[in-house]
């Protein structure tokens, strides 16, 4: 604040006179007006002073650190001893790993198939694919598309909106087993480089690789979607493990983003994505772990319908194992990252800011807006059972659902049922557009080949040639006449 000085006596005498005050009185105008500029500074000060406080107490709410709970002791990562494909479950998550070079990723098309996985024994597990919506096309057919791009072998789904494609993440496989998690879209040379792409995710973080400038991730449309992501949910996600290996995770209870976050750190992931919203989270091992109307309306928090999804992923063995090792790309780019210079030394400081500011948001989510929201949307537990203090909340009708269910569930609604129809009660065929064959040497933007029926191997089938007692391909084929992998050297 400015200091008034004193005038001088010969001032003050003639400021008396024009003012009629006497000698040595000051005006109370030339008081106001030598006051008028540091209010305006004071109140200029306190719109940067209220959001930097703000910003200092979300850090010092922010819970510690995930490594300072783990000093002392090694992350949650087990030897594989040889085996392709673990299912771990523990007392936090149903979890799994496996060797890409190994087991295969496909894609299985139907809704309401969760049955027909756990039954399926050819496979190993199956568990949520990324983010879709439904559209509809000139001809009023409704149709389920990718908000990513999927690839699976030669067969490729591309997602209709570009720019949703662009600014979310993938996971990728390459063709010697490696693994890359990334950002961005299946362009042509990922297309070559790639032998599995699954594109649409949300990171949660990645200590492997920045995120550029066009990633805006999958909860970025609305406010009160950013709420509901920060609350707690039954959270799944994909990570890579420091041997390179793939591992999908489930929570059994209601999480947060930073408890997500802080348990795939403590499981010692290098990255963590989420492939879908908290409501359509999938996990099945055929014979062992199923999925029931039960389970159903618990992750979508005792809702009156469950979220259905349009197709899972397909976990498989390989016929021709990849040739490769899995840490080579990982080694190469898990080295220690530093600052070249201060801007970038800036950048790094202001990211880890943010990062803590956003946890302490989350916090005060939790401990704060969450009380409140309970009230409101109620979580209701298990045959009327008392729900646990983490129990997810309701979801709300999701408009991605096919126009049949949706008008199911009004019906429901309308009749005052407690319940919508249950798992594979419709019995609806695939309603995937029909892939894209990019053979070995094509490319991405090459007119595509249309698809042939198959002879039983799981093969694409033409458009329009699905029933509802042929819900679709499960597993793809290999291109015709391509010659097998390599097999891996004998271990040493």
């Amino acid at each position: 604040m400015e200091t008034l000085t004193p005038l001088a006596p010969e001032t003050q005498a003639k400021a008396s006179q024009g003012s009629g005050l006497g000698p040595g009185t000051l005006d109370l105008r030339q008081l106001r007006r030598s006051a008028k500029r540091p209010v305006w500074k004071r109140k200029r000060s306190l719109i940067v002073a209220i959001p930097a406080g703000f910003l200092v107490f979300l850090v010092a709410i922010a819970p510690p650190l995930p490594e300072a709970k783990r000093q002392g002791g090694a992350p949650l990562v087990t030897a594989a001893d040889g085996l392709p494909f673990r299912y771990l479950p523990d007392s936090e998550t149903y979890a799994l790993d496996f060797d890409p070079r190994a087991v295969k990723i496909d894609l299985l098309e139907g809704w309401d198939r969760e049955q027909q996985a756990f039954k399926d024994r050819s496979a190993l597990a199956f568990f949520s694919g990324p983010m879709y919506e439904r559209q509809v096309d000139g001809l009023g057919k409704e149709t389920t598309v990718p908000l990513g791009d999927i690839k699976f072998g030669d067969r490729i789904w591309r997602g209709r909106n570009r720019t949703a494609a662009r600014q979310r993440a993938f996971m990728g496989i390459r063709h010697d087993g490696g693994v890359s998690f990334g950002y961005g879209e299946l362009t042509p040379a990922r297309a070559q480089e790639f032998e599995s792409f699954v594109g649409g995710l949300h990171s949660l973080y990645n200590d492997l690789e920045q995120p550029p400038a066009a990633y805006k991730g999958a909860y970025s449309i609305s406010m009160g979607q950013q709420i509901r992501y920060f609350l707690p949910r039954i959270r799944m996600a994909y990570g890579l493990r420091p041997d390179g290996r793939i591992e999908v995770l489930m929570s059994r209870d209601g999480l947060t983003l930073e408890q997500t976050r802080d348990l795939a750190r403590r499981r010692g992931l290098r990255a963590a994505y989420l492939p879908d919203h908290a409501s359509k989270s999938r996990f099945i091992i055929p014979g062992v772990k199923g999925f029931s109307d039960a389970d159903a309306n618990w992750i979508s928090g005792g809702a009156t319908s469950f979220v259905h999804v349009p197709y899972l992923l397909r976990l498989s063995s390989r016929s021709s194992t990849l040739q490769g090792s899995l840490l080579t790309q990982l080694a190469s780019a898990s080295g220690p990252q530093g600052c070249g210079n201060p801007f970038q030394c800036g950048q790094t400081l202001g990211g880890q800011l943010v990062d803590r500011a956003l946890a302490g948001f989350n916090r005060l989510m939790e401990r704060g807006v969450e009380p409140i929201a309970r009230l409101i949307w109620a979580p209701r537990g298990r045959d009327g059972q008392k729900p646990g203090a983490n129990a997810p909340f309701r979801e709300t009708p999701i408009s991605a659902d096919p126009l049949a269910l949706q008008q199911r569930q009004a019906e429901a609604n309308k009749a005052g049922e407690d319940s919508a129809p249950g798992i594979n009660s419709l019995g609806l065929p695939a309603d995937l557009p029909a892939p894209l064959l990019l053979p070995n040497g094509a490319q991405l933007d090459a007119p595509p080949i249309p698809p042939t029926a198959s002879d039983g191997d799981g093969a694409s089938l033409p458009e329009g040639s699905r029933t509802e007692t042929d819900p679709g391909p499960t597993v793809g084929a290999p291109s015709p006449g391509a010659p097998p992998p390599p097999a891996l050297p004998a271990p040493p």
